[in-house]
């Protein structure tokens, strides 16, 4: 008997970091980018654009996820994954001072997509392998704790250093760039940390390759038998456009926060929106969320589907307040945005479970997955126009029109089937 088997390394050695370095690239791609793109003066409709099309392995992951099954093991899967994302994350710093620095660093930002995508399957099939059904239960709130904290690092924390160092030295390119080679840094470190410290559990070895026209046609099966759901046109407009308002709004937050006055927007620093959309945002949004799951757990999604429904839209309007007063209190903004972001996380919980719910039964695991795909579709797609929108009707009328565009998700909403204790605790 081999010494790893006498003595589990315990979950705690390697789920925090590994969680840390599935929620930093995620973060990294969504939104650092568009706040980095923001300060190298791109415009908005290029933004919202190109950066929404980094949605893309998200949602073709359920297509390659077989491959990560089959090829290698899920633990080295992980940390080269993060090796690679260590990579992307140095092309960006190399790039980023460069002439064409947007075309480049757009380039090495869709390897971080991609790498990240690969690294997501990896890590949460793993976590499935590598602990007892006890640890998962146990181990699921602290990953989503380190989750969070990556995000506040990648959407705070690293925005806020970039912010400072570009008060300094006044140069953004380089700011961004010095910015991103600490984070290439750091998933050196995760990759060389997690090729020593993650568990070789005996179930987590390589698919047989032999199999593989046996297993495309098992999982063309599986895909099929989701499209064959009852009401299945019904069940894709919910999933494809409860977040049709939100998709929009969350790619010209950013912009409109950093933005100058005399162009509409509320003329926020680097370090101001760091601060104010990284770590505040963050905290409201993990209380939402924490709070709309236990009002779920204890009466049921079909209770609170529509109060959840009306808590991630109707805050949107504090950004038509902000438009149209802009306001220079710091608090005040601070406060209208955690407004939103807590609502978005207590209401984004109905999300969440739906998808659950939907995916039950019969290749669950399968179905979760493509559920996963069409929630990054229905972000990728209203993303893609939003900057080209706001460019033409300012940002007092797109907040407008942001409101507006929620009215397809309470459509979609009172169409879905849902049965009344859904999500609910029972004593059994």
């Amino acid at each position: 008997m081999t010494e790893t088997h006498r003595r589990p390394r315990s979950p705690w050695t390697w789920i925090p970091t590994l969680y840390l370095a599935e929620g930093l690239p995620y973060v990294v791609v969504m939104t650092v980018s568009v706040i980095m793109y923001k300060g190298f003066g791109v415009s908005n409709t290029d933004i919202a654009l190109y950066t929404s099309w980094l949605y893309l392995p998200w949602v073709i992951k359920p297509f390659w996820s077989p491959v990560v099954d089959l090829l290698g093991t899920r633990r080295r899967w992980i940390w080269v994954m993060q090796l690679l994302i260590g990579g992307g994350l140095a092309g960006v710093a190399l790039t980023a001072p460069l002439p064409m620095a947007f075309r480049w660093t757009l380039a090495f930002f869709w390897v971080l997509a991609f790498d990240s995508a690969t690294h997501d399957i990896a890590a949460d099939g793993f976590y499935m392998l590598a602990t007892t059904s006890q640890q998962q239960a146990f181990f699921v709130g602290v990953r989503s704790m380190f989750y969070r904290i990556a995000t506040i690092a990648g959407q705070g924390l690293i925005v806020m250093l970039a912010g400072v160092l570009e008060a300094r030295t006044g140069d953004v390119h380089h700011a961004w760039s010095i910015a991103m080679a600490v984070l290439a840094g750091t998933f050196l470190v995760f990759g060389l940390w997690h090729q020593q410290a993650l568990p070789r559990p005996d179930v987590d070895r390589p698919g047989d390759a032999r199999r593989i026209p046996e297993f495309v046609k098992e999982f063309l099966a599986t895909f099929g038998s989701f499209f064959r759901r009852p009401r299945i046109g019904v069940l894709l407009a919910f999933l494809l456009l409860y977040r049709f308002g939100e998709a929009q709004l969350v790619k010209m937050v950013s912009p409109f926060l950093l933005d100058a006055h005399d162009k509409g927007g509320l003329g926020l620093t680097t370090i101001q929106v760091g601060a104010v959309y990284g770590t505040v945002g963050i905290v409201a949004l993990t209380l939402g969320g924490v709070l709309g799951g236990w009002v779920a757990a204890r009466d049921g999604l079909k209770t609170w589907l529509w109060p959840m429904l009306l808590a991630i839209h109707l805050p949107d309007a504090v950004f038509i307040y902000l438009a149209y007063a802009q306001p220079t209190s710091i608090w005040l903004i601070q406060a209208c945005v955690a407004l939103e972001q807590f609502g978005y996380g207590f209401g984004f919980t109905a999300y969440v479970l739906y998808m659950i719910h939907i995916a039950r039964g019969r290749h669950q695991t399968a179905h979760y997955a493509i559920c996963t795909g069409f929630m990054a579709l229905g972000m990728m797609l209203p993303g893609m126009w939003s900057g080209w929108l706001q460019d033409r009707i300012g940002y007092p009328h797109f907040f407008v029109w942001v409101i507006l565009a929620t009215i397809p998700s309470f459509l979609a909403a009172a169409r879905i089937p849902l049965e009344a204790d859904f999500g609910r605790k029972t004593a059994g």
